[in-house]
Formats: structure tokens, C-alpha cells, sequence
């Protein structure tokens, strides 16, 4: 299993980033995707999931309206779209996923993790 992130950088507040998971060495599509971050000094957080087919997205109350995440199982990628960014959101985020099709108790259930990539919001 190998999971990629990339798309992170330095933004602004307000700002938008779009990370991109590429996925290989497992059926993409019988599988959800979560997005995860840790920033300095905390504990790894889930940021958001997308059922094996891309039809459910979870997101956690902090990033609701904000993050929008998809998925595109002929390319093997999931995406994560953030607007509206905070400095709060500053963190290394990862790509996950795990054995199941959907993302009922993906924080506890994922077990494959990505290279992370750096999100620093900040004026």
C-alpha cells in the first residue's frame, strides 16, 4: 500500500489549498480514504473521509463548509479542497486508508498512512 500527499504550502488566512492523494498497490476503489493532520505538539486528528465510491463524505464540525473532499477512482486519487484556511489549520496532513468500504470509525480503523504534506497558514 502507498499513499502520496502533496498540494501542501504557505497560505495566507483566508486562502485555499487543494491536496491530492495518489494511491497504489491495493483496489482503490473497494476502499475508503481518509485525511488526517497533526500539528506541532498534537495529537493526529481526522480531518475528513470519503466512502469507497466517493457517494458519503464525513467531516469533522471544524472544517464543515470549508474542506470539500472528493475522489477519482479511475485515477486513483482523493482530493482535498480547503478553503477559507486558518492559522489553526496548520499541520502536516496525511492520507490513510484502511479494509473498509465506508468511513464509519475511520480516526480508529486506518491503519496505512501516507508521506504527510505541510499546510502553514500564516500572514
Amino acid at each position: 500500500v502507498q499513499l502520496q500527499a502533496s498540494g501542501g504550502g504557505l497560505v495566507q488566512p483566508g486562502g485555499s489549498l487543494r491536496l491530492s492523494c495518489a494511491a497504489s498497490g491495493f483496489t482503490f476503489g473497494d476502499v475508503a480514504i481518509g485525511w488526517f493532520r497533526q500539528a506541532p505538539g498534537k495529537r493526529r486528528e481526522g480531518v475528513s473521509c470519503i466512502n469507497n465510491s466517493g457517494s458519503l463524505q464525513y467531516y469533522t464540525d471544524s472544517n464543515k463548509g470549508r474542506f470539500t473532499i472528493s475522489r477519482d477512482n479511475v485515477k486513483n486519487t482523493v482530493y482535498l479542497q480547503m478553503n477559507s484556511l486558518k492559522p489553526e489549520d496548520t499541520a502536516v496532513y496525511y492520507c490513510a486508508t484502511g479494509v473498509y468500504r465506508a468511513c464509519s470509525g475511520y480516526e480508529r480503523s486506518m491503519i496505512h498512512f501516507g508521506q504527510g504534506t505541510q499546510v502553514t497558514v500564516s500572514s
